[in-house]
């Protein structure tokens, strides 16, 4: 595995902190729908809240924090030169956070004329990014697992981004679509392909530069994200042509989740024998992340190998819960603690150089307790949340809500404190230069 990082060829810190300082703004808002609506919100994974609150999460937040690491990941993993990065993260960050805000305000509503909005922003905001991609990418001729993986992350982000413009234009127009089954293929793609693929992805890189541990073994790194990507093909191909009762579908599905569980495993071990022996905040929002993601996978195997756990009403929500807000979310907030603060002194070094100031440790940037707290508050977030979807009526809703809401602003309040720290020296760079004699 490629352990050697190009970070010459690291795009402008405007290109992926816009994405990262915008994206808690949609888990506030989510946890202040779950607030507004309480139970309503989780009684049932078809209400209009849940619907609103789900996208919030996915499009809001994962959306916007993964769309941020890939224009920062490629141009440093591989060289790949994304066209004018300034002016594609402007245009795809103001696109895809208007469109999030009106997908989600279209389910509340149910307004035709707010799907229609949302389509069309959303659908150019994902265009215009994999269109950017693909005109980087194309060019690369050396390729290295995490690429190889990102290219499949990307593929199924267009797959997903199908899946979700068919359902949203049968909100617009009445259209005679099996809803279910193409909204559970729309979760497969966006869930187990886009975000699983792309968290694979750059686990390969950043596990063990930043945790110190081994790196992950070759079969690993070259085989995984090809076999989740397949599994999960197959078993869209089977259902689109096979009856259900053949239960193909459900043994590739099954077969994924069996990958994902071996992954997390596999994760988990190298972390809990990684070299560093002291663990920080991002280490324990990684152990959150990966018992998340073992559980849903132990979850959604037992309910495929025992249907009426399948049938139960609490399920897909906990399963949602599980590998949404457990899995990806805590795995992409701790990650944001080791990326954010390594961008604003990487590119402090370069600006502060001629003036002969010295850039704030990774550390000073945020603080490993404002960090720790913020995990404290999203644990309990969590668990509250998998509460109220196992017990429901008895108003855990709104105190997951308000606890998802207080680590949602502590978040944004760590990441906003960064983005102070290098303005703030380089006012005091730029105040240095203008008093020194020339």
């Amino acid at each position: 595995m490629q352990r050697v990082l190009s970070y010459e060829q690291t795009p402008p810190l405007a290109v992926p902190l816009r994405f990262f300082l915008t994206a808690p703004m949609f888990a506030l808002a989510a946890a202040l729908l779950l607030l507004w609506y309480g139970d309503a919100a989780l009684s049932s994974r078809w209400t209009a809240p849940a619907l609103a609150l789900t996208h919030l999460l996915t499009l809001g937040f994962l959306g916007l924090c993964m769309i941020g690491s890939v224009l920062q990941i490629m141009p440093v993993i591989a060289g790949v030169e994304v066209p004018r990065p300034g002016l594609t993260a402007s245009l795809v960050h103001l696109l895809l956070s208007v469109g999030a805000a009106t997908l989600s305000l279209a389910f509340l509503l149910m307004e035709r004329v707010l799907f229609l909005a949302a389509l069309l922003l959303v659908g150019a905001a994902f265009g215009a990014f994999l269109f950017a991609c693909w005109l980087g990418l194309k060019g690369v001729e050396s390729e290295n697992v995490t690429l190889s993986a990102v290219r499949l992350a990307l593929v199924s982000l267009a797959v997903t981004l199908a899946l979700g413009i068919t359902l949203g234009s049968a909100f617009a127009w009445p259209m005679a679509l099996p809803m279910p089954k193409l909204t559970n293929l729309h979760a497969s793609w966006g869930l187990a392909g886009w975000v699983g693929l792309l968290v694979i992805a750059v686990a390969f890189q950043v596990v063990p530069m930043f945790q110190v541990t081994e790196i992950y073994p070759r079969l690993v790194t070259r085989w995984l994200g090809r076999a989740v990507f397949a599994m999960v093909g197959l078993a869209t191909l089977s259902a689109a042509i096979l009856p259900d009762t053949l239960y193909v579908s459900g043994i590739f599905s099954v077969a994924t989740a069996l990958f994902y569980l071996a992954f997390g495993v596999l994760t988990w071990h190298l972390i809990w024998h990684r070299k560093r022996p002291k663990s920080d905040p991002t280490t324990f929002f990684w152990y959150a992340g990966l018992a998340s993601l073992i559980a849903a996978s132990l979850l959604f195997i037992l309910a495929e190998l025992y249907p009426p756990l399948g049938s139960h009403s609490a399920y897909p929500l906990g399963l949602g819960v599980l590998f949404i807000v457990g899995f990806a979310y805590s795995v992409v907030n701790g990650m944001l603690y080791k990326i954010v603060p390594f961008l604003v002194w990487y590119h402090l070094q370069d600006k502060l150089f001629e003036s002969g100031m010295k850039a704030p440790n990774v550390r000073q940037v945020i603080s490993e307790a404002a960090a720790r707290r913020q995990f404290i508050a999203h644990a309990a977030a969590l668990f509250l949340l998998l509460a109220a979807v196992i017990w429901p009526g008895r108003h855990l809703e709104r105190l997951a809500g308000l606890g998802f809401l207080v680590s949602s602003l502590w978040l944004w309040l760590n990441l906003l404190g960064a983005a102070n720290v290098y303005r703030t020296h380089l006012a005091k760079a730029k105040a240095l230069s203008s008093t020194t004699p020339a």
